[in-house]
């Protein structure tokens, strides 16, 4: 989601209220798409060692008989390991949708499981997890439902010793927290924000990542904005705990910063922005510097190496910073100030083409952030002739329609209009975007 800051002067050409449509139009399609296939796809987890150990062996459907044996045999078996191997073999089954329709409607199935998921036994507790994991990646609303009593015991182990059970423990709740409201409603008055907020200290990174996950996910709810992000008084709401302050920490840069991590709570960050509860306490907490640097991180990232994820974390850092500078808070605090450093355009343009080879539907992202950092500030526009980035600004002109029209936009930014037109240049370049800009809006 985009937001764009306005320049004092009016639009240089009549196509802007055509462009701001087009823009309108595909935002709400990749909010669409991106929520019902990326950020809300659920997550599984399971064991590499045991997939290999378990290599050949196809899940089974399994019938009420055989589901109420198996629970038989996990509750009062003789021997640890026969309890344990009659919950790894209902495991198995639980990960075809016939067996989890079929657990759900057995009468005592969940609470059996519960049971187990609670018992002093460390190898019955993790292998009851694992089963309640499988039902929670379930694409039935029905079976996610069915796992509302092991929400509390899932939100009390988060505070547990086990780095491998937590994780575990917050993907199976990201998962519930995706699929029903009923399961957040439940969660909200349990406390779910304060142990999440609890959470974020652990020194594990795989813990961490899990954290962000289940994180953002709650901030991807419908009722997020009134509900589970206001910044009231209370640690029962995410801006009112400690999270925004421990994820701004965790997307510092240096030799700590972990790039699994730093994209989930990118796009946390990302959420509570679009929410637009209270940016101005994020901007207040430094959001901007933290970010701005992380631009500069990312920019010297992606001329260092060749992995293919760091696109994934370009995106969310660009979307935060375009939405913060359209805040008023980012002026009053000195937004601009923060990010008043011609090394910003710099990387911002390593990254555009960076972008344009790895990912060129991202390069929009790119150039809202440049519009919005040269609008109503004569010096960025100014950057843009002393670091000689005129030229592949314009060779971006013949990406894409949309791409095309962002970048002219850019050029002819209204209020660093006054400012470039000083440069000869600049004035024999003009009709030849304008023309672009044209062909681009009626192509």
């Amino acid at each position: 989601m985009w937001s764009r800051q306005r320049g004092r002067l009016k639009p240089l050409c009549c196509g802007v209220e055509e462009l701001r449509c087009r823009r309108r139009e595909r935002e709400a399609a990749l909010r669409k798409a991106r929520r019902e296939q990326q950020l809300v796809s659920k997550r599984l987890l399971r064991d590499e060692a045991l997939e290999e150990a378990e290599e050949g062996c196809v899940a089974m459907i399994f019938k009420e008989d055989e589901i109420q044996q198996f629970l038989r045999l996990a509750q009062r078996g003789t021997e640890e390991k026969e309890r344990e191997g009659a919950l790894v073999s209902l495991r198995r089954g639980l990960q075809r949708p016939e067996t989890q329709q079929t657990f759900i409607r057995l009468e005592g199935s969940i609470r059996t499981l519960v049971g187990l998921l609670t018992s002093n036994q460390a190898l019955l507790q993790l292998e009851a997890a694992r089963c309640l994991h499988e039902l929670s990646h379930s694409e039935q609303s029905a079976v996610v439902e069915a796992c509302l009593p092991a929400t509390s015991y899932l939100l009390t182990y988060l505070s547990g010793h086990s780095s491998d059970f937590i994780e575990l423990c917050l993907y199976t709740l990201g998962n519930l927290i995706v699929e029903s409201e009923a399961v957040r409603r439940q969660l909200l008055p349990q406390g779910i924000v304060p142990a999440l907020a609890a959470c974020i200290q652990s020194p594990h990174l795989t813990v961490l990542e899990a954290l962000g996950y289940a994180l953002s996910q709650l901030l991807q709810a419908k009722e997020a904005p009134e509900k589970i992000i206001p910044s009231a008084s209370t640690d029962s709401s995410v801006l009112g705990s400690t999270l925004p302050q421990h994820m701004l920490q965790l997307l510092q840069p240096g030799p700590k910063l972990n790039l699994g991590v730093a994209v989930e709570f990118a796009w946390c960050l990302h959420y509570i922005i679009c929410s637009q509860v209270n940016n101005a306490l994020l901007i207040t907490q430094g959001a901007l510097s933290t970010l701005g640097l992380l631009l500069l991180d990312l920019a010297g990232a992606v001329q260092r190496t060749e992995d293919a994820g760091l696109e994934l974390l370009a995106c969310p850092v660009l979307r935060c910073l375009s939405n913060l500078l359209t805040e008023a808070a980012a002026e009053t605090v000195g937004g601009q100030l923060q990010l008043r450093d011609e090394r910003v355009v710099a990387a911002l343009f390593i990254l555009l083409q960076f972008l344009l080879q790895k990912q060129p539907s991202l390069l929009p992202e790119g150039l809202w952030l440049l519009n919005n950092l040269t609008a109503n500030s004569p010096s960025f526009c100014t950057s843009l002739l002393s670091l000689d980035l005129i030229e592949p600004l314009l060779h971006l002109l013949s990406v894409s329609n949309v791409v095309s029209v962002l970048a002219a936009q850019a050029f002819l930014q209204q209020s660093g209009l006054q400012a470039l037109q000083r440069h000869e240049e600049v004035a024999q370049l003009q009709d030849r975007v304008h023309a672009l800009q044209q062909t681009a809006l009626h192509g």
